[in-house]
């Protein structure tokens, strides 16, 4: 019955007679309940208080008097407007993956039901014995809609109507460990579901006291994020202790850390240690709490058997797990290894070995074989991914340049033009995208997954619209051709103000760079590996591809293939005490603070 239940602040406003102010009532961490009375009516009850206390306010929905205000239900707000006296109860803080799927019960079950007379709505001093929670709907009622149940259409957008992609028993675990407060770390190979994940973790906590961070900021935009340097406030957090504590004071800085109840931080292996140390003393000092990282539940997700954190020539690579704070504020480590990107055994086998720094004689037979694949179809290459950036815009360039034709420029339209480049760090695409016919192209976002345009997605541009925009169209490796419209990104500023980018969800793509690709699934990739410079690189560049078929590698070399010792060692005392599978969270539940494996 979770669907009929939301544990969220509520607002109740009730018109007055005579043109007066609605009479307002808050309650927080008030129970939302959807359910049925004693006549089988539809009945929205808010219950505020516990024990005798409790207060209970009921309300009859009839279909056609009520109406659902859903535009920022991804931020954890919505609103309910009730009956002919236009009573609105207004929910906020609603962790937004419940309150989506409450809003979904109720347009299912109460706006998709039967005609009835508007009643007026009834508000009641005590819960009545009658009252009973709705039930959740079947996976087949939603496949099949209202109208072939013999119903009147409701409002249900077609996405609410497909079943949702299930987490896996791994997953599971990891969202259980999380919903009952333990800090966690969870990890797992490339392809294994991770970002997937962390979007379910996000969407399960409320979002007043949820802080969603990454190490960069194009991972903390795929997120909805920001970065955690912007986050925290402290600059680089080289600086002194005490100074950093007063960095992180300023107003709008202080107040973060104060609210912060759960942070996330995702691609964690690119976050230097030394700098997480200093996290969390600036955490315990600013918060005035000893407790591990001042209290905040944490929620890490990464593989330190991926890009390192970036560091001068003369410094010492130091990762997050050899932190001294590092095993006082993890209480739960976790690995995922379900392969959900690729799907044969062979790719993923090999791609295995890579990541543990294993180059066998076999595996580099099999990636100089690649050399001889031609991935390209419908006039779509295959894209290089570089180690260093300024390959990639000098690839680009030029290869925009050597086709004929006209070029069509689009102009992002930024919320702040002053903090472009803020801007610009955190979005995908830049402020100027431009186009010509016959450029190979990237999607930047999900636009229809079902279809296969997705973040990643490669294609061709086929021709412009002779509307005024021009906008493109692009002819998609699967198999769509599409105009292409404008989209928007939004996310958090340094103040917490939300900052946003309208612009073509597209990119070039002939190239790009190997740390800009982590996190994507791409369909058609040509690597060269030569001047690769950093342990756990190659690894990333080879896990972007689908597919063996879909992988073009250039002058290999079996020694670019490295992984870090340090971090091998830490992934062997990970399995060694068997915090990789559902069963490891029954063990640590009886201690909460008990340390639950070393490293050493």
């Amino acid at each position: 019955m979770e669907d009929a239940e939301l544990r969220c602040t509520v607002a109740v406003e009730q018109p007055l007679l005579g043109g007066q102010a609605p009479r307002r009532r808050v309650m927080r961490g008030a129970l939302v309940l959807l359910g049925r009375n004693e006549l089988r009516q539809p009945v929205l009850r808010v219950v505020g208080g516990s024990g005798k206390a409790a207060s209970v306010l009921s309300f009859v929905l009839a279909g056609d008097a009520v109406r659902l205000f859903t535009r920022f239900a991804g931020e954890g707000r919505a609103a309910v407007r009730v009956g002919p006296g236009h009573a609105q109860v207004l929910l906020s803080d609603c962790p937004p993956d419940a309150l989506r799927r409450f809003l979904r019960l109720l347009r299912l079950k109460v706006l998709a039901g039967p005609r009835g007379p508007p009643r007026t709505p009834r508000l009641l001093e005590r819960q009545s014995p009658a009252f009973a929670v709705i039930s959740p709907p079947q996976e087949r009622a939603l496949l099949r809609g209202p109208e072939a149940r013999g119903q009147r259409p409701a409002a249900v957008p077609r996405a609410e109507r497909r079943p949702p992609v299930r987490l896996s028993a791994e997953q599971e675990a990891v969202l259980g460990a999380v919903r009952s407060g333990k800090s966690i770390f969870f990890t797992g190979c490339a392809g294994t579901g991770k970002s997937f994940l962390l979007k379910k973790i996000v969407g399960s906590l409320p979002p007043s006291v949820t802080y969603t961070t990454a190490s960069t900021g194009v991972a903390a935009c795929h997120i909805g994020g920001t970065t955690l340097h912007a986050f925290a406030g402290i600059g680089s957090g080289k600086a002194p202790l005490e100074q950093c504590v007063q960095l992180a004071e300023r107003p709008g800085v202080r107040q973060h850390w104060l609210a912060c109840q759960h942070l996330i931080i995702d691609e964690i292996s690119m976050v230097d240690g030394k700098f997480f140390d200093k996290l969390e003393a600036v955490a315990r000092v600013v918060r005035k709490r000893d407790e591990p990282f001042g209290g905040i539940q944490l929620i890490i997700c990464g593989d330190f058997l991926q890009l390192p954190p970036v560091c001068k020539a003369n410094e010492e690579t130091k990762f997050c797990f050899q932190a001294k704070s590092w095993r006082k504020c993890i209480h739960v480590n976790m690995e995922l290894t379900e392969v959900r990107r690729q799907t044969d055994k062979t790719f993923v086998s090999l791609l295995s070995a890579i990541r543990l720094g294993r180059c066998t004689e076999e595996v580099t037979r099999q990636l100089m074989q690649t050399a001889a694949n031609r991935s390209e179809r419908d006039g779509i290459l295959a894209t290089r991914l570089c180690t260093h950036k300024d390959d990639v815009e000098i690839t680009n360039e030029r290869c925009l340049q050597q086709l004929s034709g006209e070029v069509h420029a689009f102009e992002a339209l930024d919320s702040d033009p002053e903090l472009v480049k803020l801007i610009d760090a955190q979005c995908p695409v830049g402020g100027r995208v431009e186009l010509k016919l016959g450029a190979q192209v990237m999607l930047a976002k999900n636009l229809d997954v079902s279809q296969g345009l997705v973040n990643g997605a490669r294609g061709v541009v086929v021709g412009f619209e002779s509307e005024q925009k021009g906008l493109p169209k692009v002819r998609f490796l699967c198999g769509v051709t599409q105009v292409i419209k404008m989209e928007k990104w939004v996310f958090k500023g340094p103040s917490g103000a939300h900052l946003s980018r309208q612009q073509l969800p597209l990119k070039l793509a002939w190239a790009i760079s190997i740390h800009k690709s982590q996190g994507m699934s791409l369909d058609c990739v040509e690597i060269s590996l030569s001047r690769v410079f950093e342990s756990g690189q190659a690894y990333v560049a080879l896990s972007r591809a689908r597919s063996l078929a879909g992988l073009r590698v250039l002058d290999f070399d079996p020694k670019v293939v490295r992984a870090d010792p340090s971090v091998l060692q830490f992934y062997r005392q990970l399995r060694r005490h068997e915090l990789v599978t559902q069963d490891s969270l029954h063990t640590l539940s009886g201690d909460d603070e008990k340390e639950n494996w070393k490293y050493s």
